[in-house]
């Protein structure tokens, strides 16, 4: 039971931080922030995940 857990949280993480990258790709940073944001959530994905959560670029987002 706990490794079932535990890979369907790193699953989420995962999925989480495809979507932040995303995200951050899309948004109007300059390439340089732009590969700086994809580079901290790739090696620190639940740090970074957070990080970008509360500071970080944001896609172009349709209302």
């Amino acid at each position: 039971m706990g490794s079932t857990f535990n890979g369907l949280v790193g699953l989420i993480i995962l999925a989480l931080d495809i979507w932040a990258i995303l995200n951050v790709i899309k948004s109007n940073a300059e390439i340089g922030i732009k590969v700086l944001w994809i580079l901290l959530i790739a090696l620190l994905p639940v740090i970074g995940l957070i990080i970008w959560a509360i500071a970080g670029p944001r896609g172009n987002v349709r209302l």
